[in-house]
Protein backbone atom coordinates (compact mmCIF):
# COMPACT_ATOMS: atom_id res chain seq x y z
CA UNK A 1 0.00 0.00 0.00
CA UNK A 2 1.48 3.56 -0.54
CA UNK A 3 1.37 6.29 1.77
CA UNK A 4 -1.58 8.58 2.58
CA UNK A 5 -1.79 11.39 -0.04
CA UNK A 6 -3.59 13.82 2.41
CA UNK A 7 -3.56 14.74 5.58
CA UNK A 8 -5.66 16.04 7.99
CA UNK A 9 -6.17 20.15 7.56
CA UNK A 10 -3.30 21.72 10.30
CA UNK A 11 -1.14 18.75 10.06
CA UNK A 12 1.47 20.26 7.60
CA UNK A 13 1.72 17.00 5.86
CA UNK A 14 2.82 17.76 2.29
CA UNK A 15 0.17 16.23 -0.06
CA UNK A 16 0.58 14.32 -3.27
CA UNK A 17 -0.67 13.98 -6.51
CA UNK A 18 -2.92 11.45 -7.00
CA UNK A 19 -2.64 8.99 -9.34
CA UNK A 20 -5.05 9.01 -12.60
CA UNK A 21 -7.07 5.82 -13.08
CA UNK A 22 -5.33 3.71 -16.61
CA UNK A 23 -6.64 4.31 -19.86
CA UNK A 24 -9.42 2.21 -20.87
CA UNK A 25 -7.80 -0.20 -23.07
CA UNK A 26 -5.69 -1.17 -20.24
CA UNK A 27 -8.61 -1.95 -18.29
CA UNK A 28 -9.77 -3.36 -21.12
CA UNK A 29 -6.68 -5.70 -21.48
CA UNK A 30 -6.51 -6.60 -17.73
CA UNK A 31 -10.30 -8.12 -17.78
CA UNK A 32 -9.58 -9.44 -20.86
CA UNK A 33 -6.37 -11.70 -19.28
CA UNK A 34 -8.41 -12.13 -16.36
CA UNK A 35 -11.20 -13.77 -18.14
CA UNK A 36 -8.58 -15.74 -20.78
CA UNK A 37 -6.72 -17.05 -17.48
CA UNK A 38 -10.52 -17.91 -15.93
CA UNK A 39 -11.60 -19.68 -19.16
CA UNK A 40 -8.31 -21.50 -20.02
CA UNK A 41 -7.68 -22.78 -16.32
CA UNK A 42 -11.76 -24.16 -16.00
CA UNK A 43 -12.61 -25.16 -19.19
CA UNK A 44 -9.04 -26.61 -20.24
CA UNK A 45 -6.40 -27.28 -17.44
CA UNK A 46 -8.25 -29.14 -14.84
CA UNK A 47 -11.17 -30.82 -16.80
CA UNK A 48 -7.46 -32.44 -18.16
CA UNK A 49 -6.38 -33.49 -14.68
CA UNK A 50 -9.84 -34.71 -13.63
CA UNK A 51 -13.26 -35.31 -14.99
CA UNK A 52 -15.58 -32.77 -13.80
CA UNK A 53 -18.66 -35.62 -13.44
CA UNK A 54 -15.56 -37.78 -11.19
CA UNK A 55 -15.31 -34.58 -9.12
CA UNK A 56 -18.31 -33.91 -8.06
CA UNK A 57 -18.95 -37.83 -7.34
CA UNK A 58 -16.20 -37.54 -4.97
CA UNK A 59 -17.36 -34.60 -3.32
CA UNK A 60 -21.00 -35.89 -2.89
CA UNK A 61 -19.03 -39.10 -1.09
CA UNK A 62 -18.68 -37.09 2.02
CA UNK A 63 -20.52 -38.32 5.35
CA UNK A 64 -22.72 -35.53 6.83
CA UNK A 65 -20.09 -35.54 9.55
CA UNK A 66 -17.29 -34.63 7.03
CA UNK A 67 -19.56 -32.01 5.52
CA UNK A 68 -20.29 -30.39 9.15
CA UNK A 69 -16.56 -30.30 10.29
CA UNK A 70 -15.36 -29.30 7.11
CA UNK A 71 -17.87 -26.01 7.03
CA UNK A 72 -17.20 -25.87 10.55
CA UNK A 73 -13.69 -25.06 9.99
CA UNK A 74 -14.58 -22.70 7.20
CA UNK A 75 -16.61 -20.31 9.40
CA UNK A 76 -13.80 -20.87 12.17
CA UNK A 77 -11.49 -19.13 9.53
CA UNK A 78 -13.84 -16.38 8.49
CA UNK A 79 -14.46 -15.61 12.45
CA UNK A 80 -10.61 -15.64 12.46
CA UNK A 81 -9.99 -12.33 10.44
CA UNK A 82 -12.11 -9.89 12.81
CA UNK A 83 -9.77 -10.32 15.81
CA UNK A 84 -7.05 -9.16 13.36
CA UNK A 85 -8.73 -6.00 12.30
CA UNK A 86 -9.83 -5.63 16.24
CA UNK A 87 -6.32 -5.65 16.64
CA UNK A 88 -4.56 -2.87 14.05
CA UNK A 89 -8.27 -0.64 15.16
CA UNK A 90 -8.57 -0.28 18.45
CA UNK A 91 -12.36 0.80 19.59
CA UNK A 92 -13.87 -1.79 16.13
CA UNK A 93 -16.56 -3.70 17.20
CA UNK A 94 -16.92 -7.50 16.16
CA UNK A 95 -19.66 -7.32 13.40
CA UNK A 96 -18.13 -4.01 12.33
CA UNK A 97 -15.23 -5.98 11.44
CA UNK A 98 -17.26 -9.13 9.91
CA UNK A 99 -18.50 -6.57 7.74
CA UNK A 100 -15.61 -5.10 6.56
CA UNK A 101 -14.04 -8.29 6.09
CA UNK A 102 -16.96 -9.75 4.46
CA UNK A 103 -17.49 -6.64 1.91
CA UNK A 104 -13.67 -6.37 1.37
CA UNK A 105 -13.36 -9.74 0.19
CA UNK A 106 -15.90 -9.79 -1.88
CA UNK A 107 -15.29 -6.90 -3.72
CA UNK A 108 -10.97 -7.96 -3.61
CA UNK A 109 -12.44 -11.76 -5.21
CA UNK A 110 -15.15 -10.39 -7.90
CA UNK A 111 -13.64 -7.49 -9.59
CA UNK A 112 -9.88 -6.54 -11.70
CA UNK A 113 -7.86 -4.91 -9.64
CA UNK A 114 -10.06 -5.48 -6.45
CA UNK A 115 -7.70 -5.56 -3.76
CA UNK A 116 -7.07 -2.13 -4.21
CA UNK A 117 -10.82 -1.24 -4.95
CA UNK A 118 -11.33 -3.78 -1.27
CA UNK A 119 -8.72 -1.46 0.48
CA UNK A 120 -10.57 1.56 -0.47
CA UNK A 121 -13.68 0.37 0.68
CA UNK A 122 -12.56 -0.55 3.80
CA UNK A 123 -11.33 2.81 4.86
CA UNK A 124 -14.67 4.19 3.46
CA UNK A 125 -16.55 1.57 6.44
CA UNK A 126 -14.41 2.43 8.82
CA UNK A 127 -14.58 6.76 8.26
CA UNK A 128 -18.59 5.80 7.78
CA UNK A 129 -18.10 4.91 11.50
CA UNK A 130 -16.26 8.23 13.04
CA UNK A 131 -13.13 6.74 13.06
CA UNK A 132 -10.20 9.42 11.98
CA UNK A 133 -8.25 9.37 8.73
CA UNK A 134 -5.04 8.38 10.67
CA UNK A 135 -6.16 5.81 12.81
CA UNK A 136 -7.76 4.11 9.79
CA UNK A 137 -4.64 4.42 7.35
CA UNK A 138 -2.70 2.97 10.23
CA UNK A 139 -4.88 0.08 10.52
CA UNK A 140 -4.49 -0.75 6.99
CA UNK A 141 -0.95 -0.21 6.80
CA UNK A 142 -0.38 -2.10 9.31
CA UNK A 143 -2.71 -5.27 8.53
CA UNK A 144 -1.40 -4.82 5.11
CA UNK A 145 2.82 -5.03 6.27
CA UNK A 146 1.55 -8.30 9.02
CA UNK A 147 -0.24 -10.11 6.60
CA UNK A 148 3.00 -9.36 3.52
CA UNK A 149 5.24 -10.87 6.77
CA UNK A 150 3.26 -13.54 7.41
CA UNK A 151 3.26 -14.90 3.49
CA UNK A 152 6.95 -14.42 3.19
CA UNK A 153 7.22 -16.28 6.51
CA UNK A 154 4.95 -19.43 5.65
CA UNK A 155 7.05 -20.53 3.00
CA UNK A 156 10.54 -20.65 5.07
CA UNK A 157 8.36 -22.15 7.99
CA UNK A 158 7.23 -25.38 5.53
CA UNK A 159 10.60 -25.67 3.75
CA UNK A 160 11.85 -26.19 7.09
CA UNK A 161 9.31 -28.82 8.44
CA UNK A 162 9.73 -30.49 4.83
CA UNK A 163 14.07 -30.59 5.36
CA UNK A 164 13.04 -31.94 8.93
CA UNK A 165 10.79 -34.66 7.41
CA UNK A 166 13.12 -35.15 4.04
CA UNK A 167 10.57 -33.96 1.47
CA UNK A 168 12.00 -30.89 0.62
CA UNK A 169 13.53 -30.68 -3.13
CA UNK A 170 15.73 -28.08 -4.06
CA UNK A 171 13.63 -25.56 -5.73
CA UNK A 172 11.67 -25.36 -2.63
CA UNK A 173 15.14 -24.92 -0.35
CA UNK A 174 16.08 -22.12 -2.93
CA UNK A 175 12.93 -20.22 -3.20
CA UNK A 176 12.95 -20.62 0.59
CA UNK A 177 16.06 -19.04 0.68
CA UNK A 178 14.92 -16.23 -1.66
CA UNK A 179 11.73 -15.58 1.07
CA UNK A 180 14.42 -15.56 4.13
CA UNK A 181 16.30 -12.78 1.79
CA UNK A 182 13.07 -10.47 1.19
CA UNK A 183 11.49 -11.10 4.64
CA UNK A 184 14.94 -9.90 6.57
CA UNK A 185 15.00 -7.54 4.11
CA UNK A 186 11.53 -6.12 4.72
CA UNK A 187 11.92 -6.70 8.49
CA UNK A 188 15.54 -4.61 8.38
CA UNK A 189 14.15 -2.10 6.67
CA UNK A 190 10.49 -1.62 9.12
CA UNK A 191 13.41 -2.30 12.05
CA UNK A 192 15.18 1.02 10.45
CA UNK A 193 12.08 2.64 10.20
CA UNK A 194 11.33 2.61 13.96
CA UNK A 195 14.09 2.89 15.23
CA UNK A 196 15.03 6.42 14.35
CA UNK A 197 13.18 9.62 12.56
CA UNK A 198 16.19 10.61 10.26
CA UNK A 199 16.27 6.69 9.13
CA UNK A 200 12.57 6.92 8.54
CA UNK A 201 12.69 10.35 6.80
CA UNK A 202 16.00 9.14 4.43
CA UNK A 203 13.88 5.71 3.51
CA UNK A 204 10.97 7.71 2.65
CA UNK A 205 12.67 9.96 0.47
CA UNK A 206 14.71 7.46 -0.91
CA UNK A 207 11.60 5.73 -1.98
CA UNK A 208 9.57 8.83 -3.70
CA UNK A 209 13.08 8.81 -5.67
CA UNK A 210 12.54 5.46 -6.98
CA UNK A 211 9.13 5.96 -7.57
CA UNK A 212 9.49 9.81 -9.56
CA UNK A 213 12.16 8.19 -11.39
CA UNK A 214 9.82 5.37 -13.24
CA UNK A 215 7.12 8.28 -13.00
CA UNK A 216 9.42 10.23 -15.35
CA UNK A 217 9.87 7.48 -18.07
CA UNK A 218 6.34 7.17 -18.24
CA UNK A 219 5.72 11.33 -18.64
CA UNK A 220 4.08 11.27 -15.36
CA UNK A 221 4.53 14.55 -12.67
CA UNK A 222 6.38 13.66 -9.81
CA UNK A 223 4.97 13.44 -6.80
CA UNK A 224 6.06 14.69 -2.74
CA UNK A 225 8.26 12.80 -0.48
CA UNK A 226 7.12 10.01 1.48
CA UNK A 227 9.80 10.95 3.91
CA UNK A 228 7.42 13.63 5.95
CA UNK A 229 4.55 10.81 5.97
CA UNK A 230 7.37 7.75 7.07
CA UNK A 231 8.09 9.94 9.69
CA UNK A 232 4.03 10.49 11.05
CA UNK A 233 3.58 6.67 10.67
CA UNK A 234 6.55 5.84 12.95
CA UNK A 235 5.30 7.72 15.52
CA UNK A 236 1.87 6.15 15.77
CA UNK A 237 3.19 2.84 14.52
CA UNK A 238 5.52 2.49 17.75
CA UNK A 239 2.95 3.73 20.17
CA UNK A 240 0.14 0.77 18.29
CA UNK A 241 2.48 -1.61 17.83
CA UNK A 242 3.92 -1.22 20.90
CA UNK A 243 0.98 -1.81 22.84
CA UNK A 244 -0.56 -4.69 20.44
CA UNK A 245 2.27 -5.93 18.74
CA UNK A 246 0.90 -9.77 20.53
CA UNK A 247 -2.18 -9.54 19.46
CA UNK A 248 -1.43 -8.35 15.78
CA UNK A 249 0.82 -10.81 15.32
CA UNK A 250 -1.33 -13.80 16.63
CA UNK A 251 -4.46 -13.01 15.14
CA UNK A 252 -3.19 -12.85 11.71
CA UNK A 253 -0.83 -15.63 12.25
CA UNK A 254 -4.24 -17.84 13.23
CA UNK A 255 -6.19 -16.57 9.95
CA UNK A 256 -3.82 -17.98 8.04
CA UNK A 257 -3.24 -21.09 9.87
CA UNK A 258 -7.29 -21.95 10.03
CA UNK A 259 -6.98 -21.08 6.02
CA UNK A 260 -4.69 -24.01 5.49
CA UNK A 261 -6.61 -26.14 8.10
CA UNK A 262 -9.89 -25.67 5.69
CA UNK A 263 -7.38 -27.41 2.89
CA UNK A 264 -6.34 -30.04 5.04
CA UNK A 265 -9.61 -30.76 6.10
CA UNK A 266 -10.83 -30.83 2.88
CA UNK A 267 -7.80 -32.77 1.18
CA UNK A 268 -8.74 -35.85 4.18
CA UNK A 269 -12.36 -36.18 3.84
CA UNK A 270 -12.11 -36.38 -0.19
CA UNK A 271 -10.17 -38.90 1.00
CA UNK A 272 -6.54 -38.00 0.59
CA UNK A 273 -4.20 -39.36 3.35
CA UNK A 274 -1.42 -38.37 4.83
CA UNK A 275 0.93 -41.11 3.03
CA UNK A 276 0.00 -39.66 -0.38
CA UNK A 277 0.45 -35.74 0.76
CA UNK A 278 1.62 -35.07 4.11
CA UNK A 279 0.60 -32.05 6.28
CA UNK A 280 3.70 -30.63 5.23
CA UNK A 281 3.58 -30.74 1.80
CA UNK A 282 -0.05 -29.12 2.49
CA UNK A 283 1.40 -26.12 4.43
CA UNK A 284 4.44 -25.81 1.43
CA UNK A 285 1.70 -26.10 -1.44
CA UNK A 286 -0.79 -23.69 0.35
CA UNK A 287 2.67 -21.40 1.35
CA UNK A 288 3.94 -20.67 -2.20
CA UNK A 289 0.52 -20.15 -4.01
CA UNK A 290 -0.60 -17.97 -1.60
CA UNK A 291 2.59 -15.77 -2.93
CA UNK A 292 1.85 -16.40 -6.49
CA UNK A 293 -1.67 -15.14 -5.98
CA UNK A 294 -0.13 -12.04 -4.66
CA UNK A 295 0.43 -11.13 -8.06
CA UNK A 296 -2.98 -9.08 -10.03
CA UNK A 297 -3.33 -11.22 -12.39
CA UNK A 298 -7.47 -12.24 -11.88
CA UNK A 299 -9.61 -11.40 -9.10
CA UNK A 300 -8.85 -13.04 -6.05
CA UNK A 301 -6.61 -15.29 -7.93
CA UNK A 302 -9.05 -17.38 -9.49
CA UNK A 303 -7.88 -19.74 -11.29
CA UNK A 304 -4.28 -19.22 -10.66
CA UNK A 305 -5.00 -20.85 -6.95
CA UNK A 306 -6.69 -23.69 -7.91
CA UNK A 307 -4.24 -23.72 -10.73
CA UNK A 308 -1.29 -24.09 -8.51
CA UNK A 309 -2.75 -25.54 -5.38
CA UNK A 310 -3.74 -28.96 -8.04
CA UNK A 311 -0.27 -29.02 -9.42
CA UNK A 312 1.62 -28.49 -6.24
CA UNK A 313 -0.53 -31.33 -4.34
CA UNK A 314 -0.70 -33.65 -7.82
CA UNK A 315 3.30 -33.07 -7.49
CA UNK A 316 3.48 -34.69 -3.25
CA UNK A 317 1.81 -37.52 -4.68
CA UNK A 318 -1.77 -37.18 -4.50
CA UNK A 319 -4.56 -38.62 -6.91
CA UNK A 320 -5.49 -36.15 -9.04
CA UNK A 321 -9.80 -36.30 -9.26
CA UNK A 322 -9.41 -35.93 -5.14
CA UNK A 323 -7.18 -33.21 -5.69
CA UNK A 324 -8.97 -31.20 -7.64
CA UNK A 325 -12.42 -31.93 -5.39
CA UNK A 326 -10.50 -30.65 -2.46
CA UNK A 327 -9.40 -27.95 -4.20
CA UNK A 328 -12.66 -27.02 -5.33
CA UNK A 329 -14.53 -27.56 -2.19
CA UNK A 330 -11.93 -25.75 -0.48
CA UNK A 331 -11.74 -22.78 -2.72
CA UNK A 332 -15.51 -22.49 -2.48
CA UNK A 333 -15.66 -22.06 1.24
CA UNK A 334 -13.04 -19.52 1.29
Amino acid sequence: MGADPAEEPGTGAVATEVAPRPPVWQRLAGTALSLAVVVAVFGFVLPGVADYGDVLHTIRDMTGLEVATLALVALANLASYQPALMAVLPGLGFWQAAQVSQASTAVSNTAPAGAAFGVGLSAAMYRSWGFGRRPVTLALLLAGIWNVFAKLALPVVAVVLLTTSGDAGGGLVAASVIGVATLVGSLAVLAAVLRSERAAQAIGDRASNLVNRARTRFHRRPIGGFGHTLVKFRRETIDLVGRRWVAISTTVLVSHLTLVAVLLVALRHVGVSDAEVSWQQVLATFAFVRLLSALPITPGGVGIVELGMTAGLVAAGGPETDVVAAVLAYRALT
